[in-house]
């Protein structure tokens, strides 16, 4: 970790870049200074803006889903700053490759807000147009996404432009085979990439100091790769050192990996009950270094934060949530036979069985004059009939 210094803040054995601490005072840091010294005032409560709303936005994806009008979402509450402060460090032709939790770097990324719960509603089997934001759909599997990032720099690469492409992944996926090969290939060939990690603190119930006895940032630089531990509830540092492994990615530099240490506030998935593994006192103890709560601070020292800017965000973010529950509400269910649509570039013999077997048996449920979306709403009121059936016989 010679190739970039770490900063100032202690936690742990190994030094955390640090800028803002988390009662909103502002720390000099020589080698990350200048990387935020054009941040005035107005992106500072942009950035902060930024938070409120992705906050907003997670709590009402939540809510739907509490709701029944999702099937899960994955919350990213507490992990604001690390997402904000790495996406808008960078430029619209790079490119991310991220995992599901990354929703916050989607809207950064100028995500429409009703793509980023289409998967989750079960409408479709993805969400956006990759290309129209530079920003892979997420990746589910765990850890994937880092190869086919470091696949894509390397394309960037031969392609003789200095975009950079950035994978998002948690503190879990480093145990996985993906991210090592991933690492290997990037270093041999000094590929512009960015491994931003997202420490949050669990992979699921598994807390990180049972799978790394050593800091996550450590890793790296065992595969020839310099590394950085940041503050991942501190947007202005999150968002220098960031600069800076982009500034290295674009001058031929190679890879970096940045490890963002931050908290999972919620659960996993809403699926997930985080009381069961971990402490009431452990949240508590992170919920004061709160990432929006930090940079209120400093810019309320500053003077930045009137009660007139601060309604404004408020009412923003309440724009926002609305938009996002009328759009996800409003999505209609796809036809029965649309799952067979881009499968495979180009249709063939076993595809086509599978599409006419699949349409005859939704026929079997009304008749042949009936339509493949009648033939499934049919048979999906006979599925809840037997399932209130064996209820009542259940009671």
């Amino acid at each position: 970790m010679d190739e970039i210094q770490l900063g100032a803040l202690h936690l742990g054995d190994i030094d955390t870049v640090q800028l803002l601490t988390p009662d909103g005072a502002r720390l000099s840091d020589s080698r990350y200074d200048a990387w935020v010294a054009d941040v005035g005032d107005e992106q500072l409560l942009a950035l902060y803006e930024d938070m409120v709303v992705i906050r907003r936005i997670d709590t009402e994806a939540t809510a739907l889903q509490r709701q029944g009008e999702l099937g899960l979402w994955p919350p990213l509450l507490g992990q604001e700053a690390a997402q904000v402060g790495s996406g808008r460090a960078l430029r619209s032709d790079d490119f991310v490759f991220s995992s599901y939790r990354e929703n916050g770097v989607a809207y950064c990324r100028g995500a429409d807000l009703t793509d980023l719960v289409r998967v989750w509603r079960g409408t479709t089997a993805s969400g956006w147009d990759p290309y129209a934001i530079n920003m892979a759909t997420p990746q589910v599997i765990i850890g994937a996404q880092t190869l086919h990032a470091t696949g894509y720099a390397i394309g960037i690469q031969n392609d003789g432009s200095d975009a950079v492409a950035v994978a998002y992944f948690g503190d879990g996926a480093t145990s996985e085979g993906d991210v090592t090969e991933a690492m290997i290939f990037a270093a041999t060939y000094s590929a512009p990439v960015i491994f931003f990690c997202q420490n949050n603190q669990w992979a699921i119930s598994e807390p990180v100091t049972l799978q790394a006895q050593r800091p996550v940032a450590e890793r790296a630089p065992g595969f020839g790769i310099p590394s950085v531990r940041v503050d991942g509830n501190d947007v202005l540092a999150v968002m220098a050192v960031t600069r800076l492994a982009l500034d290295r990615a674009r001058g031929g530099g190679g890879p970096t990996f940045i490890e963002a240490v931050t908290y999972r506030m919620g659960p996993h998935t809403t699926a997930d009950d985080p009381t069961r593994y971990r402490e009431a006192s452990e949240v508590e103890s992170w919920r004061a270094k709160d990432p929006i709560a930090r940079l209120a601070a400093y810019l309320t020292e500053r003077g930045l934060m009137t009660d007139e800017r601060s309604e404004a965000v408020s009412a923003k973010a309440d724009a926002v949530a609305a938009e996002l529950r009328a759009g996800c509400i409003a999505l209609p269910d796809p036809e029965p036979m649309a799952v067979f649509d881009h499968v495979y570039s180009t249709s063939h013999t076993g595809l086509s069985r599978q599409r006419d077997h699949y349409s005859r048996y939704l026929r079997t449920f009304v008749g042949e004059d009936t339509t493949p979306s009648q033939a499934l709403r049919e048979h999906d009121r006979l599925d809840q009939d037997r399932l209130g059936h064996q209820d009542r016989k259940v009671s």
